[in-house]
């Protein structure tokens, strides 16, 4: 019976970078520093979507006071994924940032700096203004996992988009109803 006191509830983080390479975040999540820094917030394993990306992060068990790690390629949905976690790693797909927002799941999204157009991070960094994620880069995502507090999130609400299609009625110059 002692033993079921000694079982720790898993608390996982859940890392996507969608159908995208984005190795510099995988490595970046893949580093002994990043791992310990979640041990220290009480995480205890590490799922990471790999994508596209040639890098493949370090398969471990767990235990012995080590993060349990583990990776795929692609799935046909990640949403049980996103319910299942604790805390969300994601790019900046504009897909990935809202799903997770949805499910009121803490969420760090970390912005592919190696894309041509990146009108990503305008998205995210509005979206962190507001209070209702983190934005991080590759090389920063240690230090603001170490820095976040989770409680000063503020829950994203989806907006009532009645005023815009009554704007865009009144411009194509239907009636108001």
């Amino acid at each position: 019976m002692g033993d079921m006191e000694d079982v720790k509830p898993r608390k996982i983080v859940f890392v996507t970078v969608g159908t995208t390479c984005f190795d510099a975040l995988v490595r970046a999540m893949d580093t002994q520093v990043v791992k310990q820094e979640l041990l220290k917030r009480g995480y205890t394993h590490l799922l990471i979507q790999m994508g596209r990306g040639s890098y493949v992060p370090t398969k471990s068990e767990g235990g012995n006071g080590s993060l349990a790690v583990d990776y795929f390629t692609f799935s046909s949905s990640i949403a049980d994924h996103l319910k299942s976690a604790s805390l969300v790693i994601s790019h900046a797909g504009s897909g990935s940032i809202f799903e997770t927002l949805r499910l009121r799941k803490p969420l760090i999204v970390v912005v592919n700096e190696d894309l041509m157009d990146n009108h990503q991070s305008e998205l995210a960094e509005e979206l962190a203004e507001r209070k209702h994620l983190y934005c991080a880069r590759p090389q920063t995502v240690n230090q603001i996992i170490a820095d976040m507090n989770l409680d000063s999130l503020v829950p994203y609400h989806p907006g009532d988009a009645t005023p815009v299609a009554k704007l865009i009625n009144r411009f194509l110059g239907f009636p108001d109803d």
